[in-house]
């Protein structure tokens, strides 16, 4: 068995560009079936919002004497490494931890296993995913919720859960569902599937168009950068125009931006500059 991390992160917001980590839960289990647990506060260097304070339970006045999070980084990084990755939306724990990482100029990066679609694949007769839902449905046992460890050890108990409910070629063939690689042209790093945020914002594709290199040949505008990127690079295409699009794509470049109409009129404004060569031309208005 491969070593596994069980991990789950609380933050002060829901974007890693801009918020930040208020307290880490890892549990570690060893090939052995040895388990270990751990958790730290972190000061977040930003205020906790009313809200956050609530829903976490974490206040400002918990994390004002924890350390920061370049403090804990070598210990976090020593509980991750060579592990399995596994969390409940775990493109948002890792997005987190992924952008604390490159704060210390540290590159972190890790193969990840999200519970979410693992339980929608393997329990795709129920509607609802989240960790409550997953608490009631299997009967969980939940210290507390919305604390790093205590949802962590849920994910945990999902996990030797799905091993007795479901047989072991049905949970590899989810696996393999979640580690299936798009089909990226050769000049695109891969690494920049562990870049791309679940968030809305706009993105934009560069490469060669009629003999000439590094031309814009898209701007485009949705809730989800990554599934939307993705989306380009289908095994098979819907249209020839969308093939040759993907063909062409040398460079990527995204924005994360929260508010839609400032998304769209950012969208618009990069159309009407660049006149990328897959866009429909910009009207007068």
């Amino acid at each position: 068995m491969r070593p596994l991390a069980f991990v789950d992160l609380e933050t002060t917001g829901a974007t890693a560009a801009t918020d930040r980590i208020t307290e880490i839960g890892i549990v570690e289990v060893d090939p052995d079936g040895t388990v270990r647990e751990w958790q730290q506060l972190v000061n977040p260097g930003i205020s906790i919002s009313p809200f956050i304070e609530q829903l976490t339970g974490i206040s400002n006045a918990m994390v004002a004497d924890a350390p920061a999070f370049a403090d804990v980084a070598c210990e976090t990084l020593r509980r991750l490494e060579g592990r399995l990755f596994i969390a409940h939306n775990a493109r948002f724990d890792y997005g987190f931890l992924k952008s604390e990482f490159k704060r210390l100029d540290v590159t972190f990066r890790a193969s990840s296993v999200c519970t979410v679609k693992l339980s929608r694949d393997l329990y795709p007769e129920h509607k609802r995913h989240n960790l409550d839902s997953l608490i009631e449905r299997h009967n969980l046992v939940a210290a507390a919720r919305h604390r790093a460890l205590a949802d962590a050890q849920l994910i945990h108990q999902f996990w030797h859960k799905i091993h007795v409910d479901r047989d072991t070629a049905a949970i590899a063939a989810a696996l393999d569902l979640q580690h299936a690689t798009p089909a990226l042209p050769a000049e695109i790093d891969p690494g920049i599937l562990d870049e791309l945020p679940e968030s809305p914002g706009i993105y934009l594709f560069y490469g060669e168009h009629l003999g000439k290199p590094e031309t814009p040949l898209y701007v485009g505008r949705c809730r989800d950068i990554r599934q939307h990127i993705l989306g380009h690079f289908v095994a098979n295409p819907s249209s020839e125009r969308k093939a040759r699009l993907a063909r062409s794509v040398r460079r990527i470049e995204w924005h994360e931006i929260a508010d839609n109409t400032q998304a769209q009129l950012r969208e618009n404004s990069l159309i009407r500059q660049l006149l990328p060569a897959y866009n429909r031309k910009p009207s007068r208005s």
